[in-house]
């Protein structure tokens, strides 16, 4: 069986391209980064090391990589394939869907089999948004006959993947937990083996939320509150017992959103914050706060880890304090290396933080705009009597 993954980079190696490995695939990677391909078609193998305590290191054998300027490989790769899958980034499907077109088109053309297309990034229904960009390059009949061959089955992936340059290359780091869910409802090609260790279900907006609207959010909450402090790290902003507890009330007030809109069970959400606070606390890891933060106008969309879930409690009447103060510390993510960071300093100093919330978060309710606003007048002053 052969695998086609676009995107190298941690993720991609890390999860992906490790459980397609352990699958039975031969997995081949298409990236632009030159050293990797050609690091990755010289060992024919790469190597992933757990961020555990013994530092275990495993092999994923074998594998092979195309440059993305390479198209017509590409097009042979794709026409070859019996899975697809990407990692590329949401902001990149857009580029990867013209070489994928012609692919898949060539494909229905030779009446290949069926074939699914799985884009694991990091926001919701990423594999719907790649299908989109698909079908605004082909014709409607084009679309029509890929529709007929060609699955885009949604998924939600979790699993905290970092990269270190050593002498052999560079590697990907990664923690023991990990998470790929795929729905299979919007599968077409359902005689391939189950992906090794990945779960299958029915309807997957629960378990992608539950990654985006607490796993995520809390990242992000524990990085900006954890900035504010002066922390370098997520690991270190978490051995502040205050922050800590912080993390888990916010998480808790999240958790109300999943008992409320997904009926999801209180326990077993209350089991999930605490794997999820423990994972956040690992030592073998040092996940820097910048990264983290990192894009805070993105974070802060009205869709997004940091809003959506207080916008529907706030609806429902449920407790929002601690969502509206990590919301509030977002605001205040003041890194003049991230351009986004740069760009809402600037609007909030032109425009006032009250319009910078309505304008970044869609909201326009003047108590829940005030609420905010409260909440970053206060931290902002906790912050200027500790500089």
């Amino acid at each position: 069986m052969k695998a086609l993954h676009f995107g190298a980079g941690n993720i991609g190696r890390g999860l992906i391209g490790y459980l397609l490995n352990k699958t039975g695939y031969e997995v081949c990677f298409v990236d632009a980064d030159h050293q990797l391909v050609e690091n990755i078609n010289q060992n024919k193998q790469y190597v992933i090391e757990l961020l555990d305590e013994n530092h275990t290191q495993e092999t994923v054998s074998p594998v092979k990589a195309l440059h993305t300027s390479a198209q017509n490989e590409i097009i042979e790769a794709i026409l070859e394939a019996d899975f697809i899958t990407t990692s590329v980034g949401a902001q990149n499907l857009s580029r990867i869907a013209p070489i994928l077109s012609r692919g898949l088109l060539l494909r229905t053309q030779q009446s290949k089999p069926l074939i699914d297309v799985i884009a694991n990034e990091n926001t919701i229904n990423a594999s719907s948004q790649l299908k989109e960009e698909v079908k605004k390059i082909v014709s409607e009949q084009q679309m029509d006959d890929l529709i007929s061959s060609v699955g885009f089955p949604n998924s939600a992936i979790d699993r905290l993947s970092l990269s270190e340059k050593r002498k052999e290359g560079e590697i990907a780091l990664v923690e023991p937990y990990y998470e790929w869910i795929i729905n299979r409802t919007e599968m077409v090609n359902k005689e391939l083996p189950p992906v090794k260790n990945a779960v299958y279900v029915d309807t997957l907006k629960p378990h992608i939320e539950r990654k985006l609207y607490m796993v995520n959010m809390g990242h992000a909450a524990t990085a900006y509150m954890g900035y504010l402090r002066g922390y370098p790290t997520i690991q270190r902003a978490l051995k502040d017992a205050k922050l800590e507890e912080f993390l888990r009330a916010t998480l808790h007030e999240s958790a109300r959103y999943f008992t409320h809109i997904h009926d999801m069970d209180e326990d077993g959400l209350k089991a999930f914050i605490e794997k999820t606070i423990d994972r956040f606390k690992n030592e073998n890891i040092s996940d820097d706060l910048l990264r983290v933060g990192r894009a805070p106008i993105r974070k802060l969309g009205s869709e997004e880890r940091l809003v959506k879930p207080t916008r529907v409690l706030y609806d429902l009447g449920l407790p929002i304090e601690n969502l509206t103060t990590a919301i509030a510390a977002a605001l205040l993510f003041d890194n003049p290396e991230d351009e986004e960071a740069v760009q809402l300093q600037d609007y909030i100093k032109n425009q006032g933080v009250e319009a910078a919330i309505a304008h970044f978060t869609g909201w326009k309710d003047d108590s829940i705009v005030s609420k905010i606003k409260s909440h970053y007048v206060q931290l902002k002053q906790e912050q200027s009597l500790k500089s």
